[in-house]
């Protein structure tokens, strides 16, 4: 598609994305937000794209939210790079506005005192079970942004596929007029997903990190080749992971809609997905396969 290379704009307070939302509803213009921490690469990129086929105005938000890091995470050395965000934007053109609030616009009353929105939904599984409270950080941060920048779409990556369903439910719980839209994950050529954090891989562990993306691959071949059993599947995975150099939180088959457990009855064309979340040093990494 043609670039429409949109003058980008940026806004640091509440008050200035709604006057400038504002004046672009008084048009009728219909508007998309991509939510994000910064730190911007081509997977991000690929879902401003993405938001501008869905609407006229596009806003992305660059804020890295406290309340999703727990103790002992990476909150403090997590890479910002504000200027750098906006500089690439800029050029790619598609973007019209960045919303960069610091903590007090997001959390007026302080980040402790904060009303939270919790998701029941999978609370404590997959992702959940190694970082509690982090999907309940994330949602009370969309819920915040969706308000402010009241949009009519909201893009997600499918890299974090468990928090694309909780947001979905959550949308879809509060009745928010909003239409949420994934975003395919966008790999390096060797098949790593793209992510902030593989900054953290030291060389050699950048050389392992792709098999990840290969146990996940295997899963998948052997349950399209009839393979039934699936503990025995996520085991062996997470055997080889270890066998590779990295420390598996968990692979897991799922189904893709909402994330509950199979019941042992699925085919390949039930909508299965396998999901996984590994460190590998520093670096956390999540990578998901739909079967």
């Amino acid at each position: 598609m043609d670039k429409p290379g949109v003058p980008l704009q940026g806004a640091y307070t509440t008050k200035a994305v709604r006057e400038l939302v504002g004046s672009w509803r008084l048009t009728h213009q219909t508007v998309a937000l991509v939510p994000t921490m910064g730190n911007l690469h081509q997977g991000h990129l690929s879902l401003m794209e993405i938001a501008r086929e869905h609407a006229d105005r596009v806003v992305c938000s660059i804020f890295v939210n406290p309340t999703q890091f727990g103790v002992g995470e990476d909150f403090e050395s997590y890479p910002r790079s504000l200027a750098d965000d906006e500089a690439l934007l800029a050029e790619q053109g598609l973007v019209d506005l960045v919303f960069a609030p610091d903590d007090k616009d997001i959390y007026p009353f302080g980040v402790e005192a904060a009303v939270r929105v919790s998701v029941p939904q999978l609370h404590g599984e997959l992702c959940a079970a190694g970082r509690p409270g982090h999907f309940e950080g994330v949602s009370s941060v969309v819920l915040r942004l969706l308000g402010i920048v009241a949009p009519d779409v909201m893009v997600l990556g499918e890299k974090d596929y468990q928090q694309l369903v909780l947001l979905r439910r959550m949308v879809r719980d509060l009745q928010l007029p909003i239409k949420v839209v994934g975003g395919s994950i966008q790999r390096e050529r060797d098949g790593l997903a793209m992510s902030s954090r593989n900054r953290y891989l030291s060389a050699s562990e950048r050389r392992t990190a792709p098999k990840l993306h290969g146990e996940l691959k295997r899963v998948r071949e052997a349950l399209l080749d009839g393979e039934e059993n699936l503990r025995a599947l996520e085991t062996e995975a997470s055997r080889a992971l270890r066998a590779a150099g990295f420390d598996p939180d968990y692979v897991e088959v799922r189904r893709a809609g909402d994330l509950s457990r199979p019941n042992g009855l699925e085919s390949a064309g039930d909508n299965l997905i396998v999901l996984a979340a590994a460190w590998l040093g520093k670096a956390r990494l999540i990578d998901n396969l739909r079967i």
